[in-house]
């Protein structure tokens, strides 16, 4: 890792934000809307994102699920990268399980000579979706082996990022391209920067590997808030100093939509959380609008559910959110905050982070 790893991972607070405030973004496809929607409102995003001082931007891999537009991201982050100049670009994450260590490596360093100094690499151990897709894309039906492996996976993929298998490893003379490599080949020269590598977790197992190694760690707090203080705690108190960090850093992901009116941002989350409901019932599909999840006659173990999956959702007026946000970021520490926007149109999406970042004072965009 290049000497500065750290100012590449730990970003700066803006207007009156407690901590960093960042984007995930999952490429929502809403119901009478396509995925090219769906990518023009990401690059919309994005690029107002930059504009007000958010910190990065991630996108999250996702397969088989038709309200998600969001399988590939090394190809979606090109894309962005090619409509924006400074904010941050990663994914939050890639599974990594579902891939070769080179082929992410790959994916990954040719994003760096894309957008040299501003790609980090987020890494999960789940597949990011059900067991029957997971088994098509690792042509295996053997998944606990991909989730078992994982911190062999991560070494050899940090292995491939720094070229530097030892002498007498079979992959010594395999080499990720764009890489380091390129600087020991006669003229070469090589960028001083390689995406830096974060664990991503719902739970307690890749907060204590981040910890060990020393790497940054982003909690899924979105859809497991129940785990997010004991993951933090765990975290920390595995953290051993590293090349990367001195002390440990972590964000959460956060569930928050702010509109004008608080009623409408009720009607929002219910939509969000509708298509939650059919998804953990095995019958995934495109977001539906609030006007549908008005007319949904839900059952009492659904109704169940969406309270509960709501109740973790920051929603409301500006204010409101700024207060929750506040709220949890004391509550857990965090050194950054990664809110994703669920809501069936883009333009909600959208309006919600100018929204917080007009309650926060962020920069005006110019």
């Amino acid at each position: 890792m290049p000497a500065d790893a750290a100012a590449e991972i730990r970003g700066a607070a803006h207007g009156t934000a407690p901590v960093p405030l960042s984007v995930l973004d999952l490429v929502t496809v809403g119901a009478g809307r396509t995925a090219t929607d769906a990518l023009r409102t990401s690059v919309e995003i994005a690029r107002s994102a930059e504009a007000r001082g958010f910190h990065r931007y991630w996108v999250a891999e996702h397969h088989s699920m038709p309200g998600v537009a969001s399988s590939s991201p090394a190809v979606i982050l090109a894309h962005l990268a090619a409509h924006t100049e400074r904010i941050r670009l990663g994914s939050g994450g890639v599974m990594l399980p579902n891939h070769a260590p080179l082929v992410i490596a790959e994916q990954f360093g040719t994003l760096e000579a894309m957008a040299p100094g501003r790609v980090d690499l987020g890494l999960g151990r789940a597949p990011g979706t059900d067991g029957a897709t997971a088994a098509a894309l690792r042509r295996t039906d053997r998944l606990n082996e991909g989730a078992d492996d994982f911190p062999q996976q991560l070494a050899e993929l940090i292995r491939f990022l720094d070229d530097d298998f030892p002498d007498g490893h079979p992959y010594r003379r395999i080499h990720a391209v764009p890489g380091p490599v390129q600087a020991t080949s006669p003229g070469g020269v090589q960028s001083p920067h390689r995406p830096p590598v974060w664990l991503l977790g719902s739970s307690g197992f890749s907060a204590r590997l981040a910890g060990t190694l020393g790497l940054p760690f982003a909690f899924a707090h979105h859809f497991s808030a129940q785990n997010t203080v004991p993951a933090l705690d765990l975290y920390r108190e595995s953290f051993r100093a590293s090349a990367v960090l001195a002390e440990p850093y972590a964000l959460i992901g956060v569930s928050a939509l702010a509109t004008e009116d608080e009623g409408e941002a009720r009607r929002q989350v219910l939509a969000a959380a509708l298509n939650m409901v059919r998804l953990r019932t095995g019958r995934p599909g495109l977001v539906p609008t609030p006007e549908e999840a008005e007319a949904y006659d839900f059952s009492p173990m659904e109704a169940e559910f969406v309270a509960s999956w709501n109740a973790n959702v920051i929603h409301g007026t500006p204010d409101q959110v700024r207060a929750g946000l506040d709220d949890l970021q004391k509550r857990t520490g965090a050194d950054e905050l990664m809110l994703t926007a669920n809501a069936h149109g883009g333009d909600v999406r959208l309006r919600s982070y100018q929204l917080i970042a007009d309650a926060y004072g962020f920069p005006a965009a110019a």
